[in-house]
C-alpha cells in the first residue's frame, strides 16, 4: 500500500497581494517593438529573460490585452530594447504615461530598422532583434520566445523598476 503524500495547505493568493509583493522585485525596463504587416507597435515591459546562448534566444512576457501582442504574432518579429538609466521618458511613453509626449509615439526617440524590420532603439543598453520561436499563454500574459537575429550592447547603465519607481543601478562600494 502506498502512503498518501500530505502537503501543507497553501492558501489561494489574491492578485492584489501578489502585485504588492512583486513590487519589491527589481526588474530591467525594456521597450518591446514590432513592425510589419500588422503595423508598428511598442510597449514597456519588465518581464524579460535569456533562454539560451546556443542558439541565442530570449523571452518576454506581455499582457494579452495589449494590441502589441496581436501585432507581434502577425508580424512574426520583435525587438527587446533594454533601456539605459537616462531613458525613463521612453519607458513612460511606451507605458502610456508620456506626459508632454504622445503615448506610444515613436517620435520620442531615435529608431533604426533591425534585421527583422522591428524598430531598434538607438542608445539603448542592449537590443535583441528576434523572430518568434514560440509563444505560450500563461495567466493574463503571452510569453514570446524569440530567436535572436541581432544582439547589440553598449556601456549604458541599466534602468530598473522597483517599488513602483525607476531606479538606476550602481556598483556596491568595496568594504575595506
Amino acid at each position: 500500500m502506498t502512503a498518501a503524500l500530505h502537503l501543507p495547505f497553501v492558501p489561494q493568493e489574491t492578485p492584489e497581494s501578489f502585485v504588492a509583493a512583486m513590487a519589491g522585485a527589481a526588474a530591467q525596463v525594456s521597450v518591446v517593438t514590432t513592425d510589419g504587416p500588422a503595423g508598428r507597435f511598442g510597449i514597456t515591459v519588465s518581464a524579460f529573460s535569456s533562454v539560451s546562448a546556443d542558439p541565442p534566444m530570449i523571452l518576454v512576457c506581455i499582457n494579452r490585452r495589449s494590441p502589441a501582442v496581436a501585432a507581434i504574432e502577425e508580424n512574426g518579429v520583435f525587438c527587446v530594447n533594454l533601456l539605459g538609466d537616462d531613458q525613463s521618458p521612453i519607458a513612460n511613453c511606451f507605458a502610456g504615461r508620456a506626459g508632454d509626449i504622445a503615448p506610444y509615439d515613436f517620435d520620442c526617440a531615435k529608431w533604426n530598422a533591425g534585421m527583422t524590420g522591428a524598430p531598434v532603439l538607438s542608445g539603448a543598453l542592449a537590443n535583441f532583434d528576434c523572430t518568434i520561436e514560440a509563444s505560450h499563454d500563461a495567466g493574463s500574459h503571452r510569453i514570446f520566445i524569440g530567436r535572436v537575429a541581432l544582439a547589440l550592447s553598449s556601456e549604458a547603465a541599466p534602468l530598473a523598476f522597483s517599488n513602483r519607481a525607476y531606479k538606476g543601478l550602481r556598483p556596491l562600494s568595496a568594504k575595506g
